[in-house]
């Protein structure tokens, strides 16, 4: 599974710069271009609310999801799934 941040792209349609969103938004620059590249490695969800309202957009429009080819859970470990089947 990979997350994309979407961020460099919706930033050029609304033809934003990081440092406008940076001062709309009151997050340090150095946050919004590690953002923008892609190479942010943990993103507070706080940050996440202040971008969605700043750029008047939902959070599907900035995280994308984009599965695995190979799962790295087997059937037994996936969310939802109960020991009794396995018995």
């Amino acid at each position: 599974m990979t997350i994309r941040i979407l961020l460099s792209k919706k930033l050029g349609e609304l033809r934003w710069s990081q440092a406008d969103l940076a001062r709309k938004t009151g997050i340090r620059p150095s946050t919004i271009n590690e953002m923008y590249h892609e190479i942010i490695e943990r993103v507070n969800l706080e940050h996440l609310d202040l971008i969605c309202e700043a750029l008047d957009c939902d959070l599907s429009e900035i995280l994308v999801r984009i599965p695995n080819d190979i799962p790295k859970l087997d059937n037994r470990s996936r969310a939802g799934e109960t020991k009794a089947k396995d018995e």
